[in-house]
């Protein structure tokens, strides 16, 4: 992927919204070494420890506390800083959260995004918006195959189906605001899920739930262990986003296909999809350990299922993920431990860490 080591990221205007998140603090750091101008608008860090605060990202970007639920806070900020690009990663992202928190999973996750898509309206200069979803939009059938961007939204629980919402109301703002070919505004959304890499601390995530048990020499609790999932590093959808926000932004104006405007999935390799009981025994052989099986058949509904069909971005966008199962294990696995042995406030020790990890992802997406 050239665009990853191109100039095309130097002095562009970007904001991120859930940016002191897992993912936004991966893409924020990216994004910076990138040489981008990084603006952040989020909640404050909800983890402790968090990526955030260990790459003292608040001394490197602009750093603003504000919730996106908050219309003309999202307006203002936005007319403010004239972005040239947006990745919208703010939401409240786990399942299990959202049964007890559903009125508020629906504000943020569809709200939020509506007030996203509405600030566009303020902007005067060219922006290029990546509003990224979750590959649970999709109603699920339980099946073996995968799912494409075309195929029908849904979603059982609150979370799954605030996604879905989001979708809808991307599409629909896109066709009813920002449909005229000169416009100056691109929206494209980005489906993917189950993303592991260093520096997650979510409660309630099976990756981040492994390395606490691991780090205290308990047994990993496993609740779900025959559910298969995607699994994919952090940076593969991240490479994702960045290849799909730059491209649609050089279409901006231009009587290019308006075909980048749209959903696009992106996932791991097929024989990336494996069940969490396999993910448990990959992450065991780098550290040595044991899980239990905590199977609840009482516990809220979750998908068992579920994977990505991703041909439209490597046929639109020429992306395909980097690297296979056990590498995306290993590089999680020895982030944490290398991780473990930093004193808390060495902010530089784990920016190189993280950075050795993009550079090393980098490399090989070239090759």
């Amino acid at each position: 992927m050239e665009s990853m080591v191109s100039s095309f990221w130097q002095g562009k205007k970007v904001l991120v919204t859930g940016h002191t998140g897992f993912k936004g603090s991966w893409l924020s750091l990216w994004l910076l070494n990138l040489g981008a101008q990084v603006k952040g608008l989020s909640l404050e860090a909800n983890t402790n420890p968090s990526l955030f605060e260990q790459l003292n990202l608040a001394q490197e970007l602009d750093h603003v506390i504000g919730d996106i639920r908050d219309l003309e806070l999202v307006k203002t900020k936005v007319n403010l800083w004239q972005p040239d690009l947006i990745f919208h990663l703010a939401a409240q992202p786990l399942v299990r959260l959202s049964y007890t928190e559903s009125v508020e999973t629906w504000n943020t996750n569809v709200m939020g995004t509506i007030h996203i898509l509405e600030s566009l309206k303020t902007l005067s200069n060219p922006c290029a918006l990546v509003s990224i979803t979750t590959d649970k939009c999709y109603e699920n059938r339980e099946w073996v195959y995968g799912y494409r961007e075309n195929d029908p939204l849904g979603g059982h629980d609150p979370y799954s189906s605030s996604k879905a919402g989001a979708e809808l109301a991307i599409s629909s703002w896109r066709s009813s605001f920002f449909n005229k070919s000169d416009n100056p505004i691109a929206i494209a959304s980005a489906r993917a899920g189950n993303v592991i890499g260093g520096g997650d601390w979510a409660q309630d995530r099976i990756l981040p739930d492994a390395m606490r048990s691991l780090t205290k020499a308990e047994s990993i609790p496993v609740r779900n262990p025959r559910s298969t999932r995607p699994w994919q590093h952090v940076l593969e959808p991240l490479s994702g986003y960045l290849t799909l926000a730059e491209r649609i932004y050089q279409t901006l104006g231009s009587n290019e296909p308006q075909q980048l405007q749209s959903a696009f999935n992106f996932g791991p390799a097929l024989d990336s999809n494996r069940t969490v009981k396999e993910l448990v025994e990959a992450i065991l052989e780098h550290w040595s350990g044991s899980w239990i099986d905590c199977s609840d058949p009482n516990a809220p509904h979750e998908a068992k299922l579920l994977n990505l069909i991703t041909d439209k971005a490597f046929h639109l966008l020429n992306w395909q993920p980097v690297w296979n199962f056990s590498q995306t294990v290993e590089k999680t696995v020895n982030w944490y431990k290398q991780a473990s042995t930093i004193a808390d406030g060495d902010h530089s020790a784990f920016r190189q860490l993280t950075l050795e990890q993009i550079e090393q992802y980098q490399e090989q997406k070239i090759k």
